[in-house]
Parts: C-alpha cells; sequence; structure tokens
C-alpha cells in the first residue's frame, strides 16, 4: 500500500481539527432532525410512499444541484461558500421548527422543509470534501475521508437515539430546534479559519464553462467512471434499509420513535466498526472486494430486517449495514480525491454525490412505491437481490487500486512570446505539434498518442486530431483547438506530474534533432464578411 498514514494522523493538524469536531456538533443535531422529520411524516399520512419521500427530498437536492455546487468550490473561496451554506440551513431549520411548534405542517410542506435543508447541504458538501485536500497532506487523506465517516456516524450511533427520546418526550418542534442550535459550532469554527487561496493570473471561469470542464474531465476518465457507476448501483441499492426503516420500526418489530432511534444508533455503530476496520481491510483486499463485501453485508442486512420481528435481532443486521456503508462510501469517496487534481477535485466530487445520491433519491423512492405495493418486507427482499447485481456488474466494472499518482500540477508551462497583439478572450486558437516518427516505433507513437487523445480532451482541447504527411510519413502532427487564448494557458497549466510520463515518451521517440516543433496560430475567416462577392446583384443569363 503505498499510504501508510494512520486514520487518526488527520487530527494533528489544527484547522482540520477544529472543523472535523465543529461537523460532530453539525451532524448531531442533523440527525436528530432526520429522525424528528422521519417520524412526523408516520403521524401526519398513513402512506408508506410518503415517509419514504422524507429521505428523497433530503437527497434529491444533492443530486439536482451538486455539479453547480462543485464548480462553484472550485472556482470561489471554499470557506465563503461553506459559510453561506451553514447560515441558509440554519435559518431554513429556525423557520420548521417555528412551523412544527405551531402545528402548521402538512406531508407536502414537511418534504418542503427538507428539501432546502438538502440544497444547503448540497452547496456545503463539494466545499468541504474539497477542503479536507487543503487541510491535510495528501499523505493524510485517505484517513481524513475515513475520519469524516467516522465522525459522521460517531454521531449516527448516539444522535438518533437521542432524537427519539426527544421526539418521545417533547415532539419532532424540540428535535427541529436542537438541529438549529447545532450550526453555531461550525459557524464559528469556518470564521477562525483563514485559508490562503492558490494564486492564479487567470480570470474566474464562468459557471458554466466550469460545469462542462468537470464533466469533460470526468467523461475522460474510466476510474472515475467505473467509481461512478458503482455509486449509483449502491446508492440505489443500500438505500432501501434506511427509507424503510420508519416502517420496519413500527410494522415489522412493532415499536414507536425510541425503537427507530435504536436501530438508526445501530447502524451507527456499525459504521464506527467499519471505519475503525478500514485500514485493516485496505491492506488485505483488493478495492473490488471490499466493494463486494460491501453490497454483500447490505444484502443480508436487508433479509435480517425483512424477516425479523426481534428489535434486537434487526439492530444486528443494521451494524452489519452501517459498517458496509462506511466501506464503501470512504472507499469511493477517497478514489475520487485521489484520481483527481486539486483543480477540478469539488466537481469530480460534485458528479460522484450527484450519482449517488440521485440513487438514493431514486431507490428511496421506489422501495417506498414497492412497499405500498407488495409490503415492506417484500420490498427489502427485492432490494437485496439488487444489491447482489451490484456485484455481478463488477465482473466487468471493477473498481481501480487506490490511486497513487502525482497529480500535483508539472508547472513546466511557460507562457511563449507572441508577434501578435492578442488579449485573453482572442481565438479561436490552434496548436500544431510536429513529430518525426520512425516506422519501427508507429505501433507505440499511436498508443501513446491514444493517451494523449484522452489527456488534451480532459484538460479542455477540442477537435484534437493526429495527421501523417503525404509527402514525408515520417512526419506525424498532433492538432488541437482551443476557444480562446486564457483557455489555452488554463489547458497547459492543468498538466499534472502523472502526465509528466506520456509526455517524456513522446519525445524519446521523437527523431528530430530538437524537440517536437510547436506551432501555436489564430484562427482567421479567409473571406471577409463584407466581400463584394457577396452582394453583387446575380447576373442575367438571358440577356
Amino acid at each position: 500500500m503505498p499510504y501508510t498514514s494512520s486514520t487518526l494522523a488527520p487530527l494533528r493538524h489544527e484547522t482540520y481539527r477544529r472543523i472535523w469536531f465543529a461537523s460532530l456538533a453539525s451532524n448531531f443535531g442533523g440527525l436528530i432532525q432526520a429522525v424528528g422529520a422521519a417520524w412526523m411524516m408516520t403521524t401526519i399520512t398513513a402512506s408508506d410512499n410518503m415517509v419514504a419521500l422524507v429521505q428523497t427530498s433530503t437527497a434529491l437536492p444533492i443530486m439536482l444541484f451538486s455539479l453547480a455546487s462543485g464548480a462553484l468550490a472550485d472556482s470561489f473561496d471554499r470557506r465563503r461558500v461553506m459559510l453561506i451554506a451553514q447560515y441558509f440551513m440554519f435559518a431554513v431549520s429556525a423557520v420548521l421548527s417555528i412551523s412544527a411548534y405551531f402545528g402548521w405542517l402538512s406531508p407536502w410542506l414537511l418534504l418542503f422543509f427538507t428539501f432546502l435543508i438538502g440544497c444547503g447541504t448540497a452547496l456545503n458538501n463539494p466545499s468541504w470534501q474539497a477542503s479536507v485536500g487543503d487541510m491535510v497532506p495528501r499523505v493524510d487523506l485517505p484517513g481524513a475521508v475515513t475520519l469524516n465517516s467516522v465522525g459522521f456516524n460517531i454521531t449516527r450511533s448516539v444522535g438518533p437515539a437521542i432524537g427519539g427520546a426527544i421526539v418521545a418526550a417533547a415532539g419532532a418542534a424540540a428535535a427541529f430546534a436542537v438541529n438549529t442550535l447545532s450550526y453555531f459550532a461550525l459557524i464559528y469554527a469556518l470564521r477562525r479559519w483563514k485559508p490562503t487561496p492558490p494564486a492564479s493570473t487567470l480570470p474566474r471561469e464562468t459557471l458554466g464553462s466550469a460545469v462542462f470542464a468537470g464533466l469533460r474531465y470526468v467523461s475522460m476518465s474510466p476510474n472515475l467512471q467505473k467509481v461512478l457507476l458503482r455509486g449509483l448501483v449502491f446508492g440505489i441499492s443500500a438505500s432501501s434499509i434506511l427509507a424503510l426503516l420508519p416502517i420496519v420500526a413500527i410494522n415489522l418489530v412493532v415499536g414507536g420513535p425510541l425503537t427507530y432511534g435504536l436501530m438508526l444508533g445501530s447502524f451507527g455503530i456499525g459504521a464506527i466498526g467499519g471505519a475503525i476496520l478500514n485500514d485493516r481491510l485496505r491492506e488485505r483486499f483488493s478495492s473490488e472486494a471490499i466493494v463486494r463485501i460491501s453490497f454483500t453485508g447490505f444484502a443480508l442486512s436487508a433479509v435480517i430486517a425483512a424477516s425479523s420481528p426481534i428489535a434486537a435481532l434487526t439492530c444486528t443486521g443494521l451494524v452489519i449495514a452501517g459498517a458496509c456503508w462506511v466501506l464503501a462510501l470512504s472507499l469511493f469517496n477517497t478514489i475520487v480525491q485521489l484520481s483527481t487534481p486539486r483543480w477540478v477535485v469539488g466537481r469530480a466530487l460534485s458528479l460522484y454525490q450527484t450519482v449517488t445520491f440521485g440513487g438514493i433519491a431514486g431507490g428511496s423512492w421506489l422501495w417506498g412505491a414497492a412497499a405500498d405495493r407488495y409490503g415492506v418486507a417484500n420490498a427489502l427482499l427485492i432490494s437485496a437481490f439488487v444489491m447482489l447485481f451490484g456485484i455481478v456488474i463488477g465482473l466487468r466494472f471493477a473498481m481501480p487500486a487506490f490511486a497513487s499518482l502525482n497529480l500535483d500540477p508539472l508547472n513546466r508551462f511557460i507562457e511563449p512570446a507572441l508577434g501578435l497583439d492578442i488579449t485573453p478572450r482572442s481565438g479561436p486558437i490552434v496548436v500544431q505539434i510536429d513529430y518525426e516518427i520512425a516506422d519501427a516505433d508507429i505501433a507505440d507513437f499511436l498508443a501513446l498518442m491514444g493517451e494523449r487523445r484522452r489527456i488534451r480532451i480532459r484538460d479542455g482541447a477540442r477537435n484534437w486530431a493526429l495527421m501523417r504527411d503525404l509527402e514525408k510519413p515520417g512526419r506525424w502532427t498532433e492538432t488541437y483547438h482551443a476557444p480562446t487564448w486564457v483557455e489555452y494557458i488554463r489547458h497547459n497549466q492543468r498538466r499534472t506530474q502523472a502526465d509528466a510520463e506520456n509526455i517524456e515518451q513522446l519525445r524519446a521517440l521523437h527523431r528530430g534533432e530538437e524537440l517536437p516543433q510547436v506551432h501555436r496560430l489564430i484562427e482567421r475567416q479567409a473571406i471577409p464578411p463584407n466581400d463584394d462577392v457577396f452582394y453583387k446583384a446575380p447576373i442575367d443569363l438571358h440577356h
């Protein structure tokens, strides 16, 4: 294993430690709020589907808005973005508490408030997760990702039980009020953090361009695509347990809000156990093996929940599910972070969240509808079969190994001196690079150029092509476009240390006396738009 740092090592860094502990308080309040919302829904509607939609309303905004939030995380001050998100969730939670206290909530109004809180979470999460790499060194990043899961699940292990007790004793409005107060610790910690923004001489990308760049990067990154696929299937299948748990507590084990809280607490305890075992499992098993273990454990837990009338046995199954939840999601998150350079990490994480939480949102609705039609036990059993399908697709789309690539900026590019006076918005820019390649090296050259094409397009190049000179067959020309001069500069600044290997191998195959020659050109129309040829009267051929 290339990463040997312990899980607790990130706590040595003061900023990370302060925000991590503040997040505990915020997560604690969020889980109490979730218990209150789920249980209140069972008291104001008899529809199983409406109960399951509580989880959908929280996860759906993450699916809808995370990509834009990821672009904001990569383009703006992440600390400021997180503060705005925290203030927004505080305001929504305060209004929710007041509405619940005065009895104004209907099922759809409750879903609306939980949707707004989910919007705040969607805005906050990409900036928070992308900021972890700014707070700790790369060697501590896997431990930090795991610690984030540990922190959330420490609160999950006790928060829901306490939330159930609060709901049973004082009602859902009290649970919502506790959540409202929980934001203060994280707001204070974020206001104390004074990060140093990265130096950049380039103008900020527009939101649309930033979103498109994130989509393009992931579309040209096979390892990230595998993570997204497995995360989607995991989200769809594993959402059944948490979405239907209030109904399990009421109908299958005949309990109340305290029973529901204890069940969520069991899930949290299992998650802490999974986090503790995380390092050892990563040392002994491959990423694919860990994902298969997670799918299998969740399927077993779903079968237990569907067939057990005993709360203690159901809780035992939920311990297994909690451990598998952390093992899978922390692994997905870590691979995304280690496979992505800093300039686009927020967008990559947001796409991962969009897909995974989209699966959770859609799966919650799916299993709620299935419970309404076939019963909660049968819905859980069906979801267990879908979890096993998540193992089968691993035969074709196996998870990548823990990446150890150096994705720090290469920093070799020097902006060339130009003979024309252009502006940053001038363009389109056409780049041509000439190589002299021996016949014996053509196969290797084409293989390297296949990788080169992926890297170029991933980093923003357009219309990439490779051409061979008909008169001088040994000469090959790589060509690509950039829409403006500033985008050409941005493209070159996105090269990473890991890309250097491809560059060096291509240069080694080049047979010219000098380095491959680079031509930078700007496109111009050959015929001016107002040329007379377009405006002359047509010739009358009959005269």
